[in-house]
């Protein structure tokens, strides 16, 4: 069964957080010079909430296009959905269904480890399934057949 730990140890280590008190306008900023869809909020050394594009796309609607002088404490989701590294892929898979979410906060106690994309999720199924189907291909190739399995009388 595929875990989480795995699925981190594949995606590298590199991990983009911010503080509830950074301007929306640095955030989006961030967001888009480093391509990625979403930022870990700390706060003094604890996960404080969660922000994506979505939340930023929702302020941006609402606002006239203006992020104004407002914070990610404004918008942040500060209460995220988390997994610890030991989580199956199966259970993440279900909770960001669930929960509509595509970005998990991966804690080890109170240890942020990383977050979990849905592209990272896909992209982990993807590579268990052709693992699978190599082995399973090596494994018909090396059937024995019958005239292997034959014994003289």
């Amino acid at each position: 069964m595929l875990k989480v730990n795995e699925i981190l140890r594949v995606k590298g280590n590199t991990l983009y957080t911010a503080t509830p008190d950074m301007p929306i306008l640095r955030a989006l900023e961030t967001m888009s010079e480093q391509d990625i869809g979403s930022l870990v909020i700390m706060d003094h050394g604890q996960l404080a909430g969660m922000v994506t594009f979505r939340e930023i796309i929702r302020h941006l609607h609402a606002n006239n296009g203006n992020t104004g002088n407002n914070t990610l404490r404004s918008i942040m989701d500060d209460a995220p959905v988390s997994v610890s590294p030991n989580t199956n892929a199966d259970e993440v898979q279900r909770l960001m269904l669930e929960k509509h979410a595509r970005y998990i906060p991966v804690m080890d106690g109170p240890t942020l480890l990383g977050v979990i994309s849905f592209y990272d999720m896909a992209q982990a199924i993807v590579a268990a399934q052709q693992f699978e189907n190599d082995m399973l291909k090596a494994y018909i190739r090396d059937w024995p057949s019958d005239n292997e399995t034959a014994r003289p009388n």
